[in-house]
């Protein structure tokens, strides 16, 4: 017997020992198999990427492509070819590309390069969609007047500093004039895709026509033709080039500045009865009919390959009320708590209780636009030491933060405020925080009272965007650029939105992340009457997922959506249609701001839901986090993965960054 167990243990100790070396022979060959597929997906993904930056001067102006390959430094003197003939050839390429890989088995490559070749495949899919299916090219007005100046402004922001306020070498500065040379061409080629889509029913929404086609087109006259000129001889150094640089830019500035009224003079005469005077009444009666909607079809295509999101439209917009509903409670017992401390008497009605108290709080104004830019950057500036004092975050003593008034020709998508990060790939240029100023509105400028402000500020400055982008920034050798594409635009009707479920998520998530206790903060960093606009700002991004999906399927209509926003958002009772209710001046900014609201959704369809949907997905994501790793959970160390997975949709890297979660254990 003891013989036998002796051959018995032999035995099983010779199969563990081959089991082990089949099992490393295995992982040996599966190692080198992996090293030799990530080095062929590499290659195309790194031609990939160039060739996009290549196509999409915008775009590589914005993310400083110049910075990943010199060879595309030149890139930043053009704009985007909108042509036929650019756009067919554009989609050889993109079938091309997409053939390269399919043809990849997603087992032969790493679990980084399996993300970013799915990342890569929906963006190729997304827009041989847009041209060839929703031929979105022969209507994309917005893309056509807004383009120009953001590919400008994103330019000027990354310029090299040259003294103490002195930014741009002659030869960024030379880039700048031939890129506004390029403007004539590009609105050229807008008229013609524009006149493609009036004869094949193809065309802008009534709303895009005035704002964009009138108003932006005027807006970026005076800014080619004043603005950057100016801009130019205050930034630009002295040199033997200043003079005549400035004479350069000058000249095409004003043939950019031309074009631009040309084109507003096209949209005129090509949508409206009277040329003089453009406005909804005068439009011509086949144009008069909304055409926002992007119908429930794409809108669900969108949803899943845009954001990686398996959720309809109808489950989102059925989703979206009793969600909407427990915020509007959340802020009912909250402005009671707050006017039993201030001695207010309040309304029985819940949201009229609500409305009491920031009626209330909105008499302590910044009594002008100065003043309340001045104000939103002291804000920002309590966010960032309270992220020292609290240590949520581990904040570097020379972080700053750059507030800025919203140039105008933005102000027709900036409603309040937005951020713009410097360029990823490049070591020079700031991000800009914009507030839009409200032109010494008093009704608005109660809106953005003191205590409205925090929240705003968490969300575009510290920690959402400006710190967002600069920490990812940070860590940008260890995010693929196929992360940071943006196809179809960086920010107008034509994006894709594929980077704004995390960006947008994240900003949303910073708001309420404030609002968490913290060692020595056991109510977080906002007051409570800032903490009732927190809420607020989440209310409204709850809202927006109702809207979105209403409005671009069918379930609403863009009146409906005014009042539904107005009456929930800013608790203000009543129908922005209804005079008797806008001879309040609270009512009549609430409307406004409001109709600015639905405006900028219905342009761009499904960018709105991205927030409270990112957000979300941040929280799960925590949660699931916090469970794995038990007692050793390190919040920080959460964020850090999170943010180090670039701006791409979690539903890439839930997996994976949940194993490394776990291999931290």
């Amino acid at each position: 017997m003891r013989k036998l167990l002796l051959i018995l243990a032999v035995l099983l100790t010779v199969t563990s020992y081959v089991q082990q070396r089949s099992a490393a022979q295995s992982k040996a060959r599966n190692s080198a198999a992996a090293a030799a597929g990530d080095q062929v997906f590499r290659k195309a993904h790194d031609a990939y990427v160039r060739e996009f930056l290549r196509r999409n001067p915008t775009v590589n102006t914005y993310l400083g492509g110049a910075g990943l390959d010199p060879n595309l430094l030149a890139v930043d003197g053009k704009l985007r070819d909108h042509s036929p003939a650019a756009i067919t050839e554009e989609d050889r390429w993109l079938a091309e590309a997409r053939k390269i890989f399919e043809g990849m088995a997603p087992a032969s490559l790493s679990p980084n390069l399996r993300i970013d070749r799915e990342v890569a495949l929906a963006q190729i899919s997304f827009l041989l969609r847009q041209h060839q299916t929703r031929k979105y090219q022969e209507r994309a007005l917005d893309t056509y007047t807004d383009e120009p100046f953001r590919a400008i402004d994103w330019q000027l922001q990354g310029l090299t500093q040259t003294g103490d306020k002195t930014y741009g070498t002659p030869e960024e500065w030379s880039l700048v004039v031939k890129r506004v040379g390029t403007v004539p061409q590009f609105l050229k080629v807008a008229q013609e895709q524009i006149t493609a889509g009036v004869k094949s029913g193809n065309t802008p929404d009534q709303r895009m026509l005035r704002r964009n086609g009138i108003n932006t087109s005027e807006a970026n006259a005076k800014y080619f033709a004043e603005t950057l000129p100016q801009l130019a001889a205050d930034r630009l150094a002295s040199g033997a080039q200043r003079d005549e640089l400035l004479k350069q830019l000058t000249e095409a500035g004003k043939g950019a500045a031309a074009a631009y009224l040309g084109l507003r003079d096209y949209v005129a005469r090509t949508f409206f009865d009277d040329v003089k005077k453009p406005g909804i009444e005068a439009l011509k009666s086949q144009f008069r009919a909304d055409r926002y909607a992007m119908g429930e079809e794409e809108y669900n295509w969108a949803v899943k390959n845009n954001l990686r999101i398996d959720k309809t439209a109808g489950q989102l917009y059925e989703e979206a009320m009793p969600i909407v509903q427990a915020t509007q409670n959340e802020m009912i017992a909250l402005a009671r708590e707050i006017g039993k401390r201030k001695n207010l008497i309040l309304p029985a009605d819940g949201n009229q209780a609500v409305r009491t108290v920031f009626d209330e709080l909105g008499k302590d104004y910044p009594k002008s636009d100065a003043e309340m830019v001045k104000w939103y950057d002291e804000a920002a500036r309590r966010l960032v030491d309270y992220g020292r004092q609290s240590g949520v975050f581990d904040v570097p003593a020379d972080y700053k933060l750059e507030v800025v008034e919203t140039p105008p020709p933005l102000r027709a998508s900036i409603d309040g405020a937005a951020y713009y990060p410097a360029p990823i790939f490049k070591n020079s240029g700031v991000g800009r925080f914009y507030v839009t100023t409200t032109d010494n509105d008093v009704a608005a400028l109660k809106e953005n009272n003191r205590s409205a402000l925090a929240d705003l500020s968490a969300h575009e400055g510290f920690p959402g965007h400006d710190w967002h982008y600069k920490v990812m920034t940070q860590y940008r050798d260890l995010i693929a650029p196929v992360r940071w594409l943006t196809p179809g635009a960086v920010e107008d009707s034509s994006s894709m939105w594929q980077d704004s479920l995390a960006s947008e998520g994240w900003a949303l998530y910073s708001e309420a992340l404030m609002a968490e206790t913290q060692p020595n903060f056991p109510n977080g960093f906002y007051t409570p009457e800032e903490r009732l606009y927190q809420l607020q700002g989440k209310l409204y991004r709850d809202l927006r997922v109702r809207i979105d999906t209403g409005i671009h399927t069918g379930r609403m209509i863009y009146d409906d959506a005014v009042d539904l926003f107005s009456q929930v958002v800013n608790f203000q009772s009543g129908s922005c249609r209804d005079a008797a209710t806008l001879k309040s001046d609270a009512k009549r900014a609430s409307c406004e701001s409001s109709e600015r609201a639905i405006f900028r959704y219905s342009k761009w369809p499904t960018q709105a839901i991205t927030y409270r949907l990112g957000k979300d997905q941040i929280f799960a994501l925590r949660t699931e986090a916090a469970k794995l790793a038990g007692d050793r959970f390190s919040p920080k160390d959460f964020h850090l993965l999170y943010m180090k997975q670039g701006t791409i949709p979690s539903g890439y890297f839930r997996e994976e960054l949940l194993k490394e979660i776990q291999m931290k254990k």
